[in-house]
Order: structure tokens, then sequence, then C-alpha cells
């Protein structure tokens, strides 16, 4: 069970939507505007993992970095690759000991590495 949420700063939510909803399989478990067309606070959730997602300027900054760690990586990576929306700037590797890892960069810049132990 996920303990604690982290939080991506998101500049535009249509385009972060279509990445990570459309893209990589979260579903949208809520979302929160103070008014209509204010910036959207919003939790995303897939396979027991959750994201919240901030167009909220005081949240964070532009540019986190989340590790989740999956059964298997590599799993992860055949159903992502062939997605053109998907920008895996580092596929599946045992660079670090004891991790096999992937990394994806969202559309502003933040960082979702995928691990599994080995």
């Amino acid at each position: 069970m996920q303990t604690v949420i982290p939080a991506f700063r998101i500049t535009d939510y249509s385009r972060s939507k279509a990445f990570y909803i459309e893209g990589m399989g979260f579903k949208i478990d809520w979302e929160h505007r103070f008014e209509p067309h204010f910036p959207v606070f919003v939790q995303i959730t897939k396979d027991d993992m959750t994201i919240y997602l901030t167009e909220h300027t005081g949240d964070c900054q532009i540019g986190g970095l989340i590790h989740f760690f999956v059964p298997n990586v590599d799993n992860w990576y055949n159903e992502l690759k062939s997605n053109k929306n998907i920008c895996i700037t580092e596929p599946p590797n045992n660079s670090l000991e004891g991790l096999r890892m992937m990394n994806i960069v969202d559309p502003d810049g933040n960082q979702i590495r995928i691990c599994t132990h080995l």
C-alpha cells in the first residue's frame, strides 16, 4: 500500500491528461478547481500507484522525479514502447545494483522511474 503521494507540477492539463491517462494508462480519481478555468489539482492512479498533478505554481516545481516499484518493469516497457506520446529516455537496464529500471519523462520534464527489485 502506497503511503505517500508524490505531486508533479504540470503546465497544461490537456497535454498531461493525454500523457498520463491515454498514454500511460492511469485513471482520474478526482479533480478539483476553485472556480471554472482556475488551475487544476487532480489525483490519478494506476495499479495502486497514485500521483497528484497540479497546475498551482505554489505547490511544487517542474522537473520532479519519482520512483515506482512494480513486479516487472519489462512488462511496463513492452506496454509503453510503441506509444509515440510516451518519452522513454532510458529503456529497462540494470545500471543500479539490485534494480532493473526504466526512465520516462512527461511533457513538463518530470521524470518517472519504473523499477523492479532483482
